[in-house]
This record gives C-alpha cells, sequence and structure tokens, in this order.
C-alpha cells in the first residue's frame, strides 16, 4: 500500500487560530497566517518539553495531593481532617458504595492514569516509536477529553462549604490537598493542551521541509 503524502511533507500549516490552511513559504522568517496574522508552526514550539515539565510538576504534586488533609470539618463536637482516601472509605464504610467508587475513580484514578499516558506519550515521541500509532492517538483523545472531570472533590467541597455554612451547622474549609489537587488537574489539562500529537506521526513521515518547523 502506498503511503499518503502528509501535510508536512506538501509545506502546508493549519493556523491554531482561524484553522486557515496555508503552504509554507520558500523563506525561513517567521510565517503567518494569511486570515488572522497569527503565527504559524509545522509543530507546535516547544512541545515535548512543556509537556514534560508540566507533567512532571503535576505527579510531584499529586504526592501531597493525596496524602494532606482534602477539607477540614469544625463543628460543636470538635473537627475533623479528611484526606481523599479518608473520604472514600467512609463512603464505603457507610453503604454509599456507588458514589465511593466515583469519588475514587476521579479524584485519585483519573488524575494518576492521566500521567501516566501523558509520561507514556511523551516518551514514545521522544523515542520516535512507531509502534501503535493509532491506539497512542487514541489515548491523547481521551487524556484530553477526561480532563475537566478529575475536579469532582473540588466541586463537591465546593457544594459543601455552601450548603453547610448557609444551613449554621457547622464549618467546612478547604485543606492544603484541595490546592494541590487543583494543581494537578490545571497542569495535566495544560500538558495534553501543550503536546502535539502530530509528533506521533513524525516517524514514518519524512523529514520537514526546514529547520523552521523542528519542535524542541
Amino acid at each position: 500500500m502506498t503511503r499518503q503524502l502528509t501535510a508536512r511533507e506538501a509545506g502546508l500549516l493549519n493556523c491554531h487560530v482561524c484553522g486557515q490552511l496555508s503552504r509554507a513559504g520558500a523563506g525561513h522568517g517567521l510565517v503567518r497566517c494569511p486570515r488572522c496574522r497569527a503565527p504559524l508552526h509545522m509543530r507546535k514550539p516547544a512541545s515535548l518539553a512543556t509537556t514534560w515539565a508540566l507533567t512532571l510538576a503535576a505527579a510531584i504534586l499529586y504526592v501531597p495531593a493525596n496524602l494532606l488533609p482534602m477539607m477540614t470539618t469544625a463543628s460543636l463536637l470538635g473537627s475533623q481532617e479528611d484526606t481523599i482516601m479518608s473520604g472514600v472509605i467512609f463512603l464505603w464504610q457507610s453503604g454509599s458504595w456507588p458514589l465511593a467508587a466515583v469519588v475514587f475513580f476521579a479524584s485519585v484514578m483519573v488524575p494518576l492514569l492521566k500521567i501516566i499516558a501523558l509520561i507514556y506519550l511523551a516518551a514514545s515521541v521522544q523515542r520516535h516509536s512507531r509502534l501503535r500509532l493509532i491506539q497512542r492517538t487514541r489515548l491523547y483523545r481521551m487524556v484530553e477529553f477526561v480532563g475537566r472531570w478529575s475536579m469532582l472533590d473540588i466541586y463537591v467541597i465546593t457544594l459543601l462549604v455552601a450548603l453547610v455554612q448557609f444551613q449554621g451547622l457547622a464549618t467546612i474549609q478547604a485543606g492544603p490537598a484541595a490546592v494541590a489537587f487543583g494543581a494537578v488537574v490545571v497542569l495535566t489539562m495544560f500538558a495534553a493542551m501543550s503536546f502535539d500529537p502530530r509528533l506521533i506521526w513524525d516517524p514514518i513521515a519524512g523529514p520537514a521541509p526546514s529547520d523552521d518547523h523542528r519542535h524542541d
């Protein structure tokens, strides 16, 4: 089967702002979109380095996000600090098994799996791997899609703070883990946005037309 010509080999550039398809010029200067004047690149500049930096930062913050208190509850009976796992255990022991499973999956497994997936994608691109190209592209789409649903704990804490304090029953405050957890979610979202999935397919394509199209 004959390999099809790629857009990079044809010298075509897609604007990330307005979607205009343009042809790269022969010079080495900055190429701009003829419609919106945004800078054009064959690949996102420093895509791989940015993805690595954001993913590693998220991996570091994932530890305090799970070990530090996520929520502090103060009432007439005293105060209590809960981590993500202690909240999951409480829900499980109280009989709320579906809710415990949802919180565990969305707040513990999803961020961890996103970090692992981003590390795998970045490492495979850096190694110029030609294996499982379609599967890796689908994995990237999945990582990008589930990003916003990782904020379940933050949503729950916000609702509890508004509800409980409104009724005057107790005082609920977000713990230090909430900041770390929110940072993990934001960092992984930005890491997925900075990753250029077209890099996955570059090993089976020809060399870039000019030095202006290097991605690192």
